[in-house]
């Protein structure tokens, strides 16, 4: 599939954040059995950036600095919790992304939302899907972020590349989706977030 019907298909999918449902339909929880019932989940929004590239659409991650109080050395979207003066998930995700990897938002294209994730941390996390023009520059914060790279987003979009993982977390057995390319293990609530763009693009 080329970039542009990509691009089209993304356009047509995605939706716009206001008209996502509260209650997400994909969760830290969704292959590990019954999802306890949170209230009150705290908003988040992440930048999914689709960098424009010769040889085909990347998606730019960080790796989460060891410092951070949570998910520190996680692989991750540029993204974090909304604050008071953010209008929407739009504006969380740009604000995070250029504080986190000095993203100018003038180089971003907001195509739309994906589906809400719910996390095990109780956050209702909205992922905003970006393209991102080649000429954008990055710049790491080294308080939050350890390293930037890209990994060809069709990676994600092949379903074989969709692996199923377990651990033991407080005597319970967590299963959870990972998609690892090379030395990066991408997994938990980002691998989640991208299987849900897959189905909603391609399931």
């Amino acid at each position: 599939m080329s970039d542009g019907v990509l691009i089209d298909l993304l356009k047509s999918r995605l939706s716009a954040p206001q008209t996502l449902p509260q209650r997400p339909e994909f969760s830290d929880f969704d292959l590990s059995g019954t999802r306890p019932s949170f209230g009150g989940l705290k908003e988040a929004s992440v930048l999914v950036p689709l960098i424009t590239r010769p040889q085909g659409l990347s998606v730019l991650l960080t790796r989460r600095s060891a410092d951070m109080p949570t998910h520190s050395g996680q692989i991750a979207f540029p993204g974090g919790r909304r604050q008071d003066d953010d209008v929407d998930a739009i504006a969380t995700a740009l604000r995070e992304a250029r504080e986190e990897v000095g993203l100018d938002p003038v180089h971003v294209d907001v195509l739309g939302a994906s589906d809400p994730y719910e996390t095990v941390t109780r956050f209702r996390v909205t992922p905003i899907v970006g393209l991102v023009s080649a000429a954008a520059e990055f710049q790491a914060d080294p308080r939050e972020v350890d390293a930037i790279f890209e990994v060809p987003f069709a990676h994600f979009m092949d379903p074989a590349n969709h692996q199923r993982h377990s651990r033991d977390y407080n005597g319970q057995t967590r299963y959870y989706y990972a998609m690892p390319y090379e030395d990066h293990y991408v997994w938990g609530a980002t691998a989640g977030m991208l299987r849900a763009l897959y189905l909603r693009l391609f399931g």
